[in-house]
């Protein structure tokens, strides 16, 4: 992936997350009630990011088996409440296992 690519990434996400997050902000005087209003707004960064970081994360091994075994990893350690450094961690280490174990059979 080159650079160009990569600040496009940026400005897309920093686009479409401040957007859809400030406008309401913006175009409303009053105090947001609605719950799905508010926990729409809330997630719409975490689903940018995961839409524009899975692709990437298939595409960015030697194989994509042991990107979904590195991915399984991520998704199981994060879903147990660990923080993002040691989930980032552990996949980069179950990938870079997985492929080192491919190479021997």
């Amino acid at each position: 992936m080159d650079a160009k690519t990569i600040w496009l990434y940026i400005v897309v996400m920093a686009g479409v997350t401040y957007l859809i997050r400030m406008l309401p902000l913006a175009l409303l005087r009053k105090k947001l009630r609605s719950r799905f209003i508010k926990s729409f707004l809330f997630y719409v960064p975490y689903a940018v990011l995961a839409v524009m970081t899975v692709p990437a994360i298939f595409e960015s091994t030697g194989s994509v088996f042991s990107a979904a075994v590195g991915f399984a990893a991520a998704v199981l350690l994060a879903y147990r409440g660990a923080a993002l450094l040691p989930v980032a961690l552990v996949a980069c280490g179950v990938v870079f296992c997985t492929e080192w174990m491919m190479r021997l059979f």
